[in-house]
């Protein structure tokens, strides 16, 4: 996390533009809004920057990130954190983004007041959703509730905490994919659980599983995990009923997640199939002085990639910068002309 100054919840900021969603495209949109002079704040439910990078797959390595042939999801934040705080971005993080209100500016353009959660409010003139998919939510493994936290996670924060562990990964997408491939180098074994026969993952990622000395369990589920405190056992029934009990001292449940707009689906905004913010190519909703960028923007032919939203959040807050000075030029400028550098400030939630 970025150093910087501490203040309470509830308090009152303004800005210039406020980024909703602290990912990698929000990070990346923070650092091109301080190219822009502008002085940004982003808001965001979790209490670390990074998005689902940083919940979800902190050690998984990404490998479509330009000029990077592989870099770990941890590594990817903290560089695009690095690269913002340059400018001293406004962090109001552990705080959901619960209302937006516009202002009216009198003789200028119109300004937006934002309430978070915890009563925090901020005022700015213009706004940048870069939520990803909104809050998500894992969906839980039936069988091994009880045992969260204690043996039982839904994602890999640490490698090291499996270090010489016996784990058994339920799923079939890419997610359960890659942390089998993480985690088979550290684990003592790994097992790999699914109901189906057909993985969802890419082939060449299954290949490679099957290929890494992993055990993979298809047309089978966990039926039910037992131990004294921690997890000691996993009971696998396959499709004819067939049961094994292996032992395990950590699962990883890598069955997806709920998305959830939340608040924001109240704003007004034009949605498509009530998720997603309609844009247009200045990734511009239909409400003036809001932009979208990311997995959470729409429009015709849309790539949903971690690349994609960097150019998009370029865009977006370059659009922003114009629609806050109607006289200032779209273009940024080189980073060789870039401003000095200021210190970030991180509120506590």
């Amino acid at each position: 996390m970025t150093d910087g100054e501490q203040t309470g919840p509830g308090g009152r900021h303004e800005v210039d533009l406020v980024l909703v969603g602290a990912g990698p495209v929000g990070l990346y949109g923070a650092y091109y809004a301080g190219v822009r002079g502008l002085r940004v704040a982003l808001v965001d439910s979790l209490p670390e920057p990074g998005g689902q990078v940083t919940a979800m797959y902190p050690e998984k390595p990404i490998y479509d990130i330009a000029g990077f042939p592989s870099v770990r999801g941890r590594e990817l934040v903290d560089n695009l954190v690095e690269q913002a705080d340059r400018y001293g971005p406004l962090y109001l993080l552990g705080r959901q983004a619960t209302k937006l209100e516009r202002l009216p500016g009198g003789d200028g353009p119109d300004r937006f007041r934002l309430t978070a959660s915890d009563g925090t409010v901020v005022d700015c003139g213009a706004v940048v959703v870069t939520g990803g998919i909104g809050t998500f939510t894992p969906r839980p493994l039936p069988a091994g509730e009880d045992f969260l936290g204690r043996g039982l996670s839904y994602f890999v924060p640490s490698l090291a905490d499996f270090t010489g562990s016996d784990v058994v990964v339920v799923g079939g997408g890419d997610s359960a994919c890659d942390w089998v491939l993480a985690l088979k180098p550290v684990a003592r074994s790994v097992t790999l659980v699914h109901r189906r026969t057909a993985f969802r993952a890419h082939a060449a990622t299954v290949d490679a599983v099957r290929a890494c000395g992993a055990t993979v369990l298809t047309d089978a589920q966990v039926t039910g995990i037992a131990g004294n405190g921690t997890i000691e056992r996993v009971e696998v029934t396959g499709k004819n009923q067939d049961r094994v009990v292996l032992p395990a001292q950590r699962v990883v449940a890598a069955l997806g997640f709920l998305a959830d707009l939340g608040p924001m689906r109240e704003w007004g905004f034009d949605l498509h199939d009530n998720r997603h913010l309609v844009v247009d190519s200045r990734m511009a909703t239909d409400m003036a002085g809001v932009y979208a960028a990311g997995d959470i923007s729409q429009y015709p032919g849309k790539v949903r990639l971690i690349s994609v939203g960097f150019g998009e959040v370029a865009t977006a807050v370059n659009n922003a910068a114009v629609h806050l000075d109607p006289g200032a030029s779209l273009f940024p400028g080189h980073s060789t002309d870039e401003a000095p550098p200021r210190t970030a400030t991180v509120a506590a939630a």
